[in-house]
């Protein structure tokens, strides 16, 4: 039987400051028309999250910090410049691409130049599907940028997450792993030669390491930890490896050249990075780019 069963009359705090599954655990709590599943019991509680998740849909109605207002970021000011943009992925990263992404928004800046994508998720365990989505994530992003649902003036940036090399890398399967990242080289490649015939310019990166590291390392005895039959220990854990940032753009002339004055390289200065190769100048409040023009 349950222990701590939540029964009516209780009251719940939700304490994860992460919005992706906060919003969905609350809306199960707090919304009189729900239908995602059948929840067959609703307890009547007073339901708060330590923070409002999403300030546009109002999830959850009460809470107890008021969340950080997070403004011009690079969705809402293409958006505002009415510059059409694409976002696309599979159902595990397509907060990220979304809601993430527009600063803990749950709807667009503007649907007249916008696109959003959305593959819906196998219901399986990653490592029985290491390939996930990511074919399906290329055609849906090929046909878009070629045309298909395109707004009048076309897409002038795109965005996609593939989600294998972290959700298949949580499991601690080393050969799934490798059909992951084989998975996504396989679907990459496609981008890059559709990117080229567009004549675009494609910036691959990742938010943090994990299939980089299959195996718990010991500091101390510098050697991979091991259980108790020997075995070498599985890392399921995010890994803290610098992360690659590449710029594909087959019709470089030596027009730009990587900016030495950046000391250390964060992921914060890619957006003024990706503004700069569109012929625009980034918001001086913004981390300066990656690179400067020669």
């Amino acid at each position: 039987k349950p222990v701590g069963r939540i029964e009516d009359g209780a009251c719940v705090v939700f304490f994860n400051f992460r919005g992706d599954r906060a919003i969905e655990i609350s809306r199960a709590f707090d919304q009189d028309d729900f239908p995602y599943f059948d929840r067959k019991r609703c307890p009547d509680v007073l339901y708060a999250g330590i923070m409002q998740y999403d300030g546009d849909l109002l999830i959850p109605k009460r809470f107890l910090v008021t969340p950080p207002a997070i403004a011009h970021t690079m969705g809402e000011l293409l958006a505002r410049s009415g510059i059409g943009q694409l976002a696309c992925s599979e159902t595990q990263k397509y907060g990220h691409v979304t809601y993430f992404w527009n600063g803990n928004r749950g709807g667009m800046f503007s649907e007249e130049s916008e696109r959003y994508i959305e593959i819906p998720s196998d219901l399986v365990p990653f490592e029985q599907r290491p390939w996930m989505k990511a074919a399906e994530i290329t055609d849906a992003t090929i046909a878009a940028l070629s045309g298909q649902g395109a707004p009048a003036g076309g897409f002038r940036f795109g965005r996609i997450n593939y989600a294998n090399g972290d959700m298949v890398g949580h499991t601690g399967s080393r050969q799934a792993a490798i059909l992951a990242v084989e998975a996504v080289d396989l679907s990459l490649a496609r981008v890059l030669a559709a990117m080229e015939r567009l004549g675009g310019v494609t910036l691959v990166t990742a938010d943090h390491g994990n299939a980089d590291e299959m195996y718990e390392w010991d500091k101390k005895k510098k050697d991979f930890q091991r259980d108790a039959h020997g075995a070498l220990a599985a890392k399921t854990a995010h890994t803290l490896n610098p992360v690659p940032f590449t710029i594909v753009d087959p019709r470089f002339k030596g027009e730009y050249e990587l900016d030495p004055g950046v000391e250390k390289p964060r992921l914060s200065n890619i957006a003024a990075t990706a503004l700069t190769l569109m012929g625009y100048e980034p918001p001086s409040l913004w981390d300066r780019p990656l690179i400067r023009l020669r």
